[in-house]
């Protein structure tokens, strides 16, 4: 499989991590600045507004934004931009989808649960039907940028199975609270349900495998932002070893120091390689796609944390302080290896994914 991207993504990459560069992670006029460049519109359908790409586009803007540490609502808001393109109705995608193309509005999705894995087991949110109106109630958490979202996507059990349902954030029954939390580079949101009523027909078509292809998409995407952590802490660890002088040399020229950005390398390129043939599977519609994605996911969340604490370590004390980046990118490396599953649930899935394939009849 070709790795390289095509001009256009190449393009796409070049104006993001100039867009990035040019500007502070936290500038309120980031998102207006991304809007202009396509980003929202990058998962919306041409006929709304949008340009329609697949997730290899997307991920290009993920890994940029983790590189860069960017603060905006692009992942939570493109994720609902895709399954409203599946699984929405005509009407439901004609009112929502143009918003979400320009960057007027955004929309997160509220999936995980307290003390619940990330997975569709852990869905104890219920809707039951009541006429033509669905009743919501439920406790959702780590719901990214909901404060500001127009629009959430609750996932919870109708008539027994998962589905999708798509809530005004300012609808009576929502109540939202800002949590506390390691990665201080996002808004991460408690969401109560209580007696939410939102019409039948804002439910998802799809059912489970919908929800389970939405959370795949999000572990490619959170793997691409994980790659640009990662990427970034190995630049930034090479770059130091470069000029911190010990013993009357550079650091870097020790051996042992560069076994350890050596090792790092090897984590970046693996993500690299895992989280490119993910994304391309999913586009090409391959059936390795659900694999591909919890490989992707699995290695990158393990990989994360190796490579923040050798990063951490190689800067020594400098990398302890607040006044150095290196925290900043070690909260969201770590708070990125448990976002939509961490290891242990990837691995899980996957071998159930293999098994079928192993065991004999």
């Amino acid at each position: 499989m070709d790795f390289e991207l095509s001009d256009e993504q190449a393009m796409l990459r070049a104006a993001s991590r100039d867009l990035l560069r040019d500007h502070a992670p936290g500038d309120p006029a980031l998102w207006r600045l991304a809007a202009g460049l396509g980003w929202p519109g990058l998962a919306v359908p041409e006929e709304y507004g949008g340009t329609g790409q697949g997730l290899v586009e997307l991920a290009v803007v993920a890994e940029e934004l983790g590189r860069a540490i960017g603060r905006v609502p692009f992942l939570p808001t493109v994720l609902v931009a895709r399954a409203l393109a599946r699984g929405g109705s005509p009407r439901l995608r004609e009112q929502v989808l143009p918003a979400l193309a320009e960057g007027t509005e955004w929309a997160s999705w509220a999936f995980a649960e307290p003390r619940s894995p990330w997975t569709l087991a852990g869905v104890g949110a219920t809707a039951r039907t009541d006429a033509d109106i669905a009743v919501l109630d439920g406790v959702k958490t780590t719901v990214q940028d909901a404060a500001g979202a127009r629009w959430l996507l609750v996932t919870a059990r109708h008539d027994g199975v998962p589905a999708s349902f798509l809530v005004d954030r300012d609808a009576p029954g929502v109540t939202i609270r800002r949590q506390h939390v390691l990665d201080l580079t996002r808004a991460l949101h408690e969401v109560r349900l209580d007696g939410v009523r939102v019409p039948l027909d804002r439910r998802l078509d799809g059912g489970p495998p919908a929800v389970q292809r939405l959370l795949d998409d999000a572990s490619v995407l959170i793997s691409a932002d994980t790659l640009g952590v990662m990427d970034h802490l190995l630049d930034m660890t090479v770059a130091y070893m470069k000029v911190r002088v010990q013993f009357g040399r550079p650091l870097g020229s020790f051996q042992a120091v560069k076994h350890k950005c050596a090792s790092m390398a090897m984590l970046v390129h693996g993500t690299r390689a895992a989280t490119a043939y993910a994304a391309m599977a999913a586009d090409a519609g391959s059936p390795d796609g659900a694999r591909a994605a919890c490989a992707a996911a699995s290695y990158a969340s393990a990989a994360a944390g190796d490579v923040a604490g050798e990063a951490l370590q190689l800067h020594g004390g400098i990398g302890f302080t607040w006044e150095h980046d290196l925290h900043l990118c070690l909260r969201r490396a770590k708070t990125d290896a448990v976002l939509y599953g961490d290891a242990a649930v990837h691995r899980d899935r996957l071998s159930s994914l293999i098994r079928p394939e192993t065991v004999p009849a």
